[in-house]
């Protein structure tokens, strides 16, 4: 296996360093540019990152701004992207830089590693990209590239399958370690792609590829998942009164932890329900504008939602009444409630 693997190592780097390098992160190989735009990659498409990462970066260029800047502000630009408990290890992280090593990024791959929210996977990508250090850096893309290459039937979704793969890598890492695993990125980004329909005849290492050879591609990678996800019913009221809309704001803990939300309740109310409703929240109903269903998936749970939109009487005082502007600049509002206003606004 190790002689397989070992094969790949130029024909990747050399395909790599071919390519046009046109995302703004891919610029420079500054380790706190690096940092953000893997976060932001995790679990999220490209073309979508872009925005998000440009934005981030104008507004805080640099790792004292990021811990600097309040919650809320880093909540807003981090909307829409999800797992906003990843921007919050961001700040912890940039405070701990700038307390404990002078605002400078840890130069090693251990050290990265004591840093709140940097993994093994972040902490890989940002010490070979950045300072050359020979270690892998393996995220879905390198673990499905890897495992065609060695038609290897393992569950990927398992940590020990991670694991034997990060060390078959180790012991094959070049001197261009950080060129290696963007190329391992890459192709399976742009090539390797998922979902059973790699792109063979663009493949650099495809005379390699034991999954190509013995037709495995729509096998592997094998991905078994345990836990099925919980399904949550659940009843939004977007009212709003005049040109103002109610939010809230969410716990401190727990899923999308002190973001805004519109009023809700579990479980599904009827129409017949909702005056009733209204009335303990000292809100007195005029008439219902739209009625709208949206569902939302979490890692282990799944919001099926019923929404209404309501124009009321009154306001009360228990909720934030904002402007559609504001909400836009200063409320960060999470895709799981954004989506049901977008779907109100197109309509």
């Amino acid at each position: 296996m190790k002689t397989k693997l070992k094969e790949i190592v130029q024909p990747i780097v050399k395909w790599y360093q071919a390519q046009e390098k046109t995302l703004p992160w891919k610029q420079d190989k500054d380790p706190y540019h690096v940092w953000i735009s893997e976060i932001m990659l995790q679990q999220t498409r490209i073309e979508a990152v872009k925005k998000y990462y440009i934005r981030f970066m104008e507004q805080l260029p640099t790792i004292q701004d990021v811990a600097n800047a309040s919650e809320e502000q880093l909540l807003k630009l981090w909307e829409g992207l999800g797992y906003y408990s990843r921007v919050r290890n961001i700040k912890k992280a940039a405070i701990q830089i700038m307390q404990e090593n002078q605002g400078k990024m840890p130069t090693n791959y251990k050290e990265l590693l004591k840093m709140p929210g940097i993994g093994d996977y972040t902490a890989g990508a940002i010490a070979s990209i950045s300072y050359g250090e020979k270690v892998p850096a393996v995220d879905g893309n390198v673990l499905r590239v890897i495992s065609r290459i060695l038609a290897s039937k393992e569950n990927v979704l398992l940590p020990e399958t991670k694991k034997d793969i990060t060390n078959q890598l180790q012991e094959i890492m070049p001197g261009e370690a950080g060129d290696f695993n963007e190329g391992l990125m890459e192709l399976g980004e742009k090539i390797c792609i998922p979902n059973a329909t790699p792109i063979c005849n663009k493949c650099p290492i495809q005379k390699y590829c034991t999954a190509y050879k013995e037709n495995l591609t729509t096998e592997i990678p094998v991905r078994i998942k345990k836990q099925k996800r919980k399904i949550e019913r659940r009843t939004v009221f977007i009212l709003s009164y005049k040109n103002k809309i109610a939010i809230n704001k969410r716990p401190k803990r727990g899923i999308l932890a002190n973001l805004y939300e519109f009023p809700n309740v579990l479980g599904e109310v009827t129409e017949q329900e909702i005056p009733q409703i209204l009335k303990q929240w000292n809100i007195q109903f005029k008439n219902l504008k739209m009625k709208k269903s949206a569902k939302h998936i979490f890692t282990h749970i799944e919001w099926d939602m019923v929404a209404y939109e309501i124009e009321v009487k009154n306001k009360n005082t228990i909720w934030t009444w904002v402007t559609e502007q504001e909400m836009e600049k200063q409320y960060p509002l999470p895709t799981a409630f954004k989506k049901l206003h977008e779907k109100s606004n197109d309509s």
